[in-house]
């Protein structure tokens, strides 16, 4: 593990794309089977492979104190650490440096072991057991290997590598096309096994897993109608951007689940949509959203809030927030198996293929390269239940655009039914996933700006974490003459303007708690945000969805920033009506969707 450790820290040194390549596949060249696996999981940022449902789920209470333990140092050491830095890794290798005893660099444990010991503390029973599991660990590392065990550990790796990247170490490492590589990861949503299989020239062997998630297509921004038609053009398929949460649902024989976009199983919070899928006489997967859903109606994203994390939601909040699925993709299809998947528990086993046989009916199309009007034709031909006959199944609705004008017409239509706004597709396009290509646009404008004071800085994350880059602020509650807090943006600044106003923040520092600094309410910004709602987090009683900073305002003063009275109005404008009707009325067929804008 020192060695897997030097070659990150190397990687992390330099800037260049190229170098990081070559030091990444000139390393992986020399491992054997059983340590590619787990260096190229490790190299992805993850203790296991993505498509593994484990998580190691140690906190920061436990991590300080037996860090705290190792060293001799008192408990707000790590903290203290943390404030310098902002990375959890490098301030656990700041404290652990003052041990008096330090472990030999050429005794670290090996990466097989380091993996038995990350499955150790996911397994264990109780905070103490794995916090015992945790100092064991750390016991044999030195302030360079803990620093990335902890990077791994927390998911915060850090050290500019992107997956394509990997993807190419790995081609060039076994002189395998990266296509190839690419293929194989999406396929298995598991680097250390696509690294396997190229050292293996068994590449051609990846297949799509049920019942395993694959990462999820991506979107890529965009504000004009304009540049959406000169990407996607002439004709554009327009679906409404649902305001729900990403899912994608895997049937096989009797078993259905369903995984969110960070790949977890979020089965149990959905329990009505996984019995509704139950009785369907065919195996795969969907694409889509989960909304909640009453009446034939959609119902605002906060009241989904109240079903979000539930593990076993009870038969009322079942019944005070029904849920319906609205599938826009199919990815996978065939027909029903017998057979249910062994391996539901997502534990992988450290080598050998026999998860694949296990878990794929042979009889399964995967669809990922097939365009998208016949992905689509062929989702509409499953008849899934719907709503509107007490289902709880919708299919996007979709229409075309061929115009600037058609499109923007589109988009204030999804406003006014309270949507993000468009998911804009080009009908040819195949399906990526985890990846952010041109196929797929959404086009999101800001639904309003307000103009706030900034009232507290923190040291952003990863390549900021030197600078002050994350503001909370302010509006004025005119009843009182109060600053009243209503949100917190890390995004809008360039690295410049950060730099100038960290200086001037930590120059107008009126007290500092930990790593928040309270400044003079003097800086104005403009806060563009897509949605405001009602919420306790904000002493304003309100909160600002995705919000960015737009600019800042130095040419205005703080007795000039949007009131209290002016976020109430706004929010209460904003409540276009109320709920709207999902439909399905426009089918698809291989020529596009019936109805045109």
């Amino acid at each position: 593990m020192r060695g897997w450790s030097e070659l990150a820290e190397r990687v992390a040194g330099t800037t260049r794309t190229s170098e990081k390549t070559s030091l990444l596949a000139r390393y992986l060249a020399t491992l054997p089977s059983g340590d590619l696996r787990v260096a190229a999981t490790f190299l992805a940022g993850r203790p296991f492979a993505e498509s593994d449902q484990r998580a190691v789920g140690l906190g920061w209470a436990t991590i300080a104190a037996v860090v705290s333990r190792l060293a001799g140092t008192p408990a707000g050491a790590l903290g203290a650490a943390y404030d310098h830095s902002s990375d959890l890794g490098m301030a656990v290798a700041e404290v652990l440096a003052l041990r008096p005893d330090p472990p030999d660099p050429s005794h670290s444990p090996s990466l097989e072991e380091v993996a038995e010991a990350f499955a150790e503390i996911e397994a264990a029973t109780g905070k103490a057991a794995a916090a015992g599991a945790f100092a064991a660990l750390l016991e044999r590392c030195d302030p360079l290997t803990a620093k990335y065990v902890v990077k791994i550990l927390t998911g915060e790796l850090r050290i500019g590598l992107r997956e394509g990247l990997l993807e190419a170490a790995v081609a060039e490492a076994f002189e395998r096309p990266q296509a190839a590589v690419g293929m194989a990861l999406m396929l298995t949503g598991d680097t250390g096994e696509a690294a396997v299989l190229a050292l293996e020239d068994r590449l051609d062997e990846a297949r799509l897993r049920l019942l395993h998630p694959l990462k999820f297509m991506l979107a890529s921004p965009a504000e004009d109608a304009a540049d959406v038609l000169a990407r996607l053009g002439p004709t554009v398929w327009v679906e409404d951007k649902y305001d729900g949460i990403r899912a994608q649902l895997h049937r096989r024989g009797s078993e259905v689940r369903l995984y969110s976009r960070d790949l977890h199983d979020i089965s149990g919070q959905f329990p009505e949509i996984v019995e509704a899928a139950r009785p369907l006489d065919w195996d795969g997967i969907l694409d889509g959203e989960i909304l909640a859903f009453a009446a034939g109606h959609v119902l605002p994203f906060l009241t989904l809030q109240a079903r979000l994390g539930r593990k076993d939601p009870s038969v009322r909040v079942q019944a005070e927030v029904p849920v319906a699925y609205v599938a826009f993709d199919l990815l996978a299809i065939g027909p029903r198996s017998e057979g249910t998947d062994d391996s539901r528990n997502g534990h992988h086993s450290a080598g050998g293929n026999g998860l694949y046989a296990a878990s794929v009916s042979p009889a399964v199309e995967p669809l990922l390269g097939v365009p998208l009007v016949e992905r689509r034709r062929r989702l509409e031909a499953l008849s899934l239940p719907a709503v509107a006959a007490g289902g709880r199944f919708a299919l996007s609705h979709l229409v075309t655009a061929d115009s600037v004008e058609a499109l923007d017409r589109r988009f204030e239509e999804a406003r006014a039914r309270r949507n993000e706004g468009l998911m804009v597709k080009d009908p040819q396009s195949g399906y990526a996933p985890g990846r952010r290509g041109l196929g797929w646009l959404k086009l999101k404008r800001a639904l309003a700006t307000l103009d706030c004071v900034v009232v507290g800085v923190e040291a952003g994350h990863g390549k900021r974490h030197g600078v002050l880059s994350d503001y909370t602020f302010a509006v004025r509650d005119e009843s009182s003459e109060r600053l009243v807090t209503i949100g917190k943006a890390y995004t809008g600044l360039t690295d410049v303007e950060l730099a100038e106003m960290t200086r001037w923040f930590e120059a107008h520092t009126v007290r500092q708690l930990g790593r928040f600094r309270q400044v003079d309410p003097v800086v104005v910004v403009e806060v563009a945000f897509d949605v405001i709602q009602r919420s306790n987090r904000h002493q304003s009683g309100f909160a600002l969805r995705f919000p960015r900073i737009v600019r800042l305002r130095i040419e205005k003063s703080p007795t000039e920033i949007d009131t209290l009275a002016n976020v109430e109005r706004l929010h209460r404008d904003l409540q276009f009506g109320a709920e709207y009707l999902v439909t399905a009325d426009a089918k698809a067929s291989p020529t596009g969707p019936a109805e045109s804008a």
